[in-house]
């Protein structure tokens, strides 16, 4: 699984980090965010690849799973 770390970014560049990670066609990946807005467009963006996110919450960063 791919783990990437986006915080400290604001949109659109984790949605831009997970699409190029993804062109690999990995199954699996993980991606730290630490805003509201980038927890929302990174899970609507793999949602639309057809991955399904798992979203975690600690200490006001978020991990995103996603998983195909």
């Amino acid at each position: 699984m791919e783990k990437l770390d986006a915080r400290g970014l604001s949109c659109p560049e984790p949605v831009i980090l997970i699409r190029r990670a993804m062109l690999s066609g990995d199954e699996a990946y993980e991606m730290v965010v630490d805003n509201h807005a980038s927890k929302e467009n990174v899970s609507r963006y793999a949602q639309h690849q057809g991955y399904t996110v798992t979203v975690t919450e600690a200490g006001g960063e978020y991990t995103l799973t996603m998983r195909k």
